[in-house]
């Protein structure tokens, strides 16, 4: 049996698969340790930059870099510091292949095939050669790992983890900023059209009315509290389309029923048909927020 089973190359940020060896080997427990690398791909942006999964004849490798993650399934009888320096090598490697804009642009899995082959030929080399032209990168590895040993991560860490990552637990601060939203539809995109466009109604009234305000003694300073709210709204409908943000629905409800109180409270300034338009835009951007979701993650394809 080969010394590593398996080898993989992850983004860190969504855990979308860039590239993977064939893997001829099929065993129950390669099976399991294949799904704990699913789980640990896809809370990577929470994990340390090294780390270990320790199994019963299988343990799992991997070492995140510059937004990338390179991870591996080697048999336990495989030394750390080896696997540690195998993927030290797929990451040189890799970063000599690609660079970030390439990896950052990629929307589906597996877009590097290419690189499959680069893989397997590092693979083999590992497992079948007796690595003499690698000795001094070895002791390095290792004596990196005496000062600064892997992570072992068991298996609570990966649920709890893996939960966190997709929003079952207290996120951290700055994880929502790389969720990835569904694509903005047509409609979307006219509903933030339109709010743009009552936005500004109700700013230029609103600084209108200012003058007239001041010389009337504040006479009409809530007609003017009513537009600039308006105006705050209609933004924050419209941020709330674009970004994700935790209870995003009941913010959307909220800022709708703000906009229905300060047009009710504007009657008199505004005709009905200015109202029904102002409130309609409003009901629009709302049932679009509330529809438009979080993209789910692609499918690891059989990782």
């Amino acid at each position: 049996m080969s010394l590593i089973l398996f080898a993989f190359v992850v983004r860190v940020r969504d855990g979308l698969p860039l590239s993977a060896s064939t893997d001829f080997e099929h065993n129950k427990e390669l099976q399991e340790r294949k799904q704990q690398l699913k789980t640990v791909s896809k809370a990577l942006s929470l994990l340390p930059e090294r780390g270990t999964v320790k199994g019963k004849d299988l343990n799992i490798y991997f070492i995140s870099s510059e937004g990338v993650s390179y991870m591996t399934i080697c048999s336990s009888s495989f030394s750390a510091a080896m696997a540690f320096c195998f993927l030290e090598d797929l990451r040189w490697e890799f970063r000599a292949s690609y660079d970030n804009t390439s990896i950052g642009l990629v929307s589906r899995p597996y877009p590097f095939l290419e690189f499959d082959s680069v893989i397997q030929k590092i693979k083999h080399h590992y497992s079948y050669s007796s690595f003499p032209s690698l000795r001094m990168n070895l002791a390095a590895v290792e004596e990196e790992l005496r000062v600064r040993p892997s992570k072992i991560l068991t298996a609570e860490d990966m649920v709890m983890r893996n939960g966190t990552a997709n929003g079952h637990a207290q996120p951290v601060s700055g994880t929502a900023a790389s969720e990835r939203m569904e694509p903005v539809t047509g409609l979307g995109i006219l509903s933030l059209l339109l709010n743009i466009m009552c936005a500004s109604l109700n700013l230029i009234r609103g600084v209108h009315l200012i003058e007239y305000t001041l010389q009337d003694g504040n006479e009409g300073i809530w007609n003017v509290v009513a537009f600039l709210l308006a105006f705050f709204c209609c933004l924050w409908q419209c941020y709330l389309y674009l970004f994700f943000t935790s209870v995003k629905k009941l913010q959307s409800f909220l800022a709708l029923a703000f906009v229905f109180l300060c047009n009710i409270y504007l009657y008199g300034l505004r005709n009905i048909w200015q109202l029904l338009f102002h409130t309609a835009v409003a009901s629009l951007s709302t049932c679009q927020i509330s529809t438009r979701k979080l993209q789910e993650k692609l499918d690891d394809c059989g990782v």
